[in-house]
């Protein structure tokens, strides 16, 4: 196999890969019990070994949930309890920054072991303000909103208190997202909030006059509208988002999720296309706005620790960087307990212990070892099979190759290098090359070439 690398054209420079806490933080932020694999606090480990560049995978981003405050209150509908979250108001109306205490812990433990951006993001305006007093809307209730217009300056005037709040405790924020997925209906499962196009943007318009009230916030920017699948609706959510000055001011990016429920239409199920046709949109009507992709997971049911779900994770992660041109990659749940295809780590809530999948392993060959700020640069190869990316920053190139085939590939390689393989017998298994020998892609495998 033959792969050519041609510096000299040139694509995106890119950031890094993050994940969030929630639906797990708020009681694995808590474990106390030690890890004997590292002698560490549980919760400490597992903030290392997503967040760490020497002893993880080198996650650059964490993202906070902002809660309703369904926990509290008990009132909604949801599939699980810890679906539920907290708010920092008491029934006072006054802030008690002492809540979700675990959540909050895990979130400064990332930032302690390398996690250099916080991300604040909100999936339902806090209860007191909307409309029927949940988190979702009622059982019966379709594609309505449940925040009122007359309540957008006080959801706006929280969520930058909030984000005040840990500015001030010495966290990283860096962006604040008070729309979550804004497309869907939200009425029960979870926190969550519908809104259209137009009132996404409102929405955003508050909150970023608000921001930039405080000059203490002068550097957290917005992060938005994140919708909830690359097919539907982005073209029209953008336009809107970036209609008001006030927030192109504010923003400097627009964040998508890269959700892609299979579709009984045929037609509707070719994912490149639809990358590429947002991509070529962006380009014409926004050239100066980067795309960020802010959460994805294989969202398959049943537990997978293997490397079937973490081919699925990279190739994922290829068609959005090389097709949609994302600067940065963000995982949903970086710790699951579920029964899902989902978290990057599998928790046991009895055993207050984790489980690392062939995901977590998978997400390392691209998150070790791709520096911050590196130039994507065009990668070919002769074998219409294999994936590839290139990467470049100062001296240092690094090389992605993912093989999803059961056949053994050969490259030559032409300079010293180090090659970090993950497959079914090999995580993040690093070995020296020099130049003139040849490398061995193994059967369905991700292998980090780094020059």
């Amino acid at each position: 196999m033959k792969i050519i690398l041609n510096k000299n054209k040139t694509y995106q420079i890119f950031e890094g890969f993050g994940a969030s806490g929630a639906w797990w933080a708020q009681y694995a932020g808590g474990w106390d019990n030690t890890d004997p694999e590292s002698s560490l606090p549980v919760a400490d480990r597992i903030a290392q070994l997503l967040w760490s560049k020497t002893d993880g995978i080198g996650l650059r981003t964490y993202r906070y949930n902002i809660g309703a405050g369904s926990k509290e209150s008990g009132r909604g509908e949801y599939s699980d309890e810890f679906r539920r979250a907290e708010c920092f108001e008491d029934k006072n109306g006054n802030y008690d920054f002492s809540k979700d205490k675990n959540a909050v812990n895990m979130m400064k433990k990332a930032a302690e072991y390398g996690a250099e951006e916080i991300i604040l993001f909100v999936n339902s305006p806090i209860e007191r303000l909307t409309k029927n007093g949940k988190g979702h809307l009622n059982k019966h209730a379709y594609f309505r909103t449940n925040l009122s217009s007359k309540n957008y300056a006080a959801f706006a005037k929280y969520c930058v208190d909030v984000t005040e709040h840990f500015v001030d405790a010495g966290l990283p924020i860096k962006y604040l997202s008070p729309v979550n997925e804004p497309l869907w209906i939200w009425n029960g499962g979870q926190e969550g909030c519908h809104y259209s196009p137009i009132q996404a943007a409102k929405v955003m318009r508050c909150v970023a006059k608000e921001l930039r009230k405080r000059d203490k916030l002068n550097s957290v920017m917005l992060s938005g509208v994140e919708n909830g699948d690359i097919r539907w609706f982005n073209k029209s959510y953008t336009r809107e988002l970036l209609r008001y000055p006030e927030v192109r001011e504010c923003i400097d990016s627009v964040d998508v999720h890269s959700y892609f429920l299979h579709s009984p239409l045929p037609f509707t199920n070719n994912r490149p296309a639809f990358l590429l046709r947002y991509r070529k949109w962006m380009d014409r009507k926004h050239p100066d706005f980067p795309v960020k992709m802010s959460e994805w997971c294989h969202m398959q049911g049943g537990k997978n620790t293997g490397m079937d779900s973490a081919l699925e994770t990279a190739k994922v992660i290829f068609e959005d960087i090389s097709i949609l041109n994302v600067t940065s990659w963000q995982h949903w749940i970086a710790c699951s307990h579920y029964d899902y295809c989902d978290g990057l780590l599998y928790l046991d809530r009895e055993k207050k212990s984790f489980e690392l999948t062939k995901r977590y392993f998978v997400t390392g060959n691209f998150s070790k070892y791709i520096p911050f700020g590196a130039m994507r640069f065009d990668v070919t190869t002769d074998d219409c099979d294999v994936m590839s990316l290139g990467f470049k920053k100062y001296n240092k190139t690094v090389l992605i190759i993912i093989n999803p085939t059961e056949k053994e590939k050969n490259i030559r390689l032409t300079r010293n290098c180090m090659t970090a393989v993950t497959d079914k017998n090999n995580n993040l298994t690093e070995t020296e090359i020099k130049a003139g020998e040849t490398a061995v892609i193994t059967p369905q495998s991700v292998t980090t070439v780094v020059f």
